[in-house]
């Protein structure tokens, strides 16, 4: 396992795949590296390939509001991906190209050490809980596993095309600030 500086040195110099030969940036993450909360996303958009950071653009607003409106500080937080280097048109990463990756997001987990962590989207799910599990289905429910929480849910950008799932949203993440207080309750203990 590296270092947080050996981390980012070896996800800026990566080249595993055919994402990191187009990138403007590599979006390794942000927030409190020693954060209780992890949020894994799917991969950077065309803003945060932009930037070099995940989660700026409309569904990262978005995610900014829920998140505030929930009293869930930045301070509180930390935000990655499965991959660190934008699909082209912002397609889901092949398998290959998240296999490529996901020793860096094992890596970001074991530096962090959180208690929570949430799946923003399908392809989170897919890679931290089950291949073949379904959003719609497990979405909302808490799943413990190896000591952390984990909480499925819906990714920001799906509920930008689908307001239906916004209500269902704000459930799940109310579900991990009731979490977050508890766990942070019983430590004062």
């Amino acid at each position: 396992m590296f270092n947080w500086e050996e981390l980012i040195n070896s996800c800026t110099g990566c080249y595993n795949c055919q994402l990191g030969r187009k990138r403007n940036n590599i979006v390794i993450g942000r927030g409190n590296r020693n954060a209780s909360l992890l949020m894994i996303g799917e991969g950077p958009g065309e803003q945060e390939d932009l930037q070099g950071l995940p989660f700026v653009g409309a569904a990262g607003k978005l995610l900014d509001l829920l998140l505030k409106a929930q009293m869930i500080k930045e301070d509180q937080y930390y935000i990655a991906n499965v991959v660190k280097c934008r699909p082209p048109g912002n397609r889901v990463p092949t398998d290959e190209e998240a296999e490529k990756c996901l020793p860096y997001l094992r890596n970001q987990v074991y530096l962090i050490k959180p208690k929570i962590i949430v799946c923003l989207g399908a392809t989170a799910m897919k890679y931290v809980v089950d291949k073949n599990a379904r959003i719609t289905q497990i979405r909302g429910q808490w799943i413990e596993r190896k000591g952390y929480w984990i909480m499925p849910t819906f990714h920001p950008a799906a509920l930008l095309r689908d307001e239906s799932k916004k209500i269902l949203m704000w459930e799940d993440i109310k579900k991990v600030k009731q979490r977050m207080d508890c766990l942070c309750q019983n430590q004062s203990n």
